[in-house]
């Protein structure tokens, strides 16, 4: 009875069908110009869609989604909004996974928590951004990697006039890593820790309202 109450919900936000089959919504928007940079907003003429998909139901009421193409970035000091590829979906360091593509490999997916609440939609996604750049230079010089833990939050609301979701906010947050490496050793190592120093972090969680109307249209 609890399952059936919790699909039902889901139909009545029309973010599932009547006979259960998973669907998605996605918004249509602009490439990043500078992608790595959280801070830029400003957008390409290169047309890219955020996409979610839902690939499981949970009997707690809990629904386990597929990102692709990315996340609407917009900050507090500007108009303009694009669609973040690279820090919203992250990289994967796994040589195995990589294969003879190599190292670090941009995923074209991940996957994202969500839970329905009368309407309300609360999406979780986390990523790694990183360039995997650690090189060694002549003598004992060399250079570390760029690893960046980043999490968004976004908070949906369903309007049944359009069968849409439109983003209300996004909670945005980093962590903090810091790389050094040893020369001292061939091959060249690098060591990557947590940052557990309070003074060291650049910056809190951000809250974030659109400058404009973002639309998730549901699609069959």
């Amino acid at each position: 009875m609890r399952a059936l109450s919790i699909i039902a919900l889901i139909c009545v936000t029309a973010f599932v069908s009547e006979n259960g089959s998973a669907q998605s919504i996605s918004y249509l928007g602009f490439e990043c110009l500078n992608a790595v940079n959280v801070n830029d907003p400003t957008p390409t003429a290169s047309r890219i869609e955020s996409r979610f998909e839902v690939i499981e139901i949970r009997k707690d009421g809990m629904l386990r989604l597929s990102l692709s193409g990315g996340l609407p970035r917009f900050v507090d000091s500007s108009q303009n909004i694009c669609i973040d590829s690279d820090t919203a979906i992250g990289f994967i360091g796994t040589p195995n996974a990589a294969g003879t593509v190599g190292l670090p490999l941009k995923l074209d997916r991940i996957e994202a928590v969500a839970r329905i609440n009368e309407g309300d939609l609360v999406i979780v996604v986390n990523s790694i951004f990183t360039d995997l750049s650690a090189s060694r230079g002549a003598f004992s010089s060399f250079s570390t990697s760029r690893i960046q833990p980043v999490s968004n939050t976004l908070f949906l609301k369903y309007d049944a006039q359009i069968a849409s979701f439109i983003l209300k906010k996004i909670i945005h947050n980093k962590g903090f890593v810091q790389t050094n490496g040893s020369t001292a050793m061939f091959p060249f190592i690098e060591i990557i820790v947590p940052i557990f120093d309070e003074a060291e972090s650049e910056e809190t969680p951000r809250i974030l309202t659109p400058p404009s109307e973002i639309v998730y249209r549901l699609d069959g």
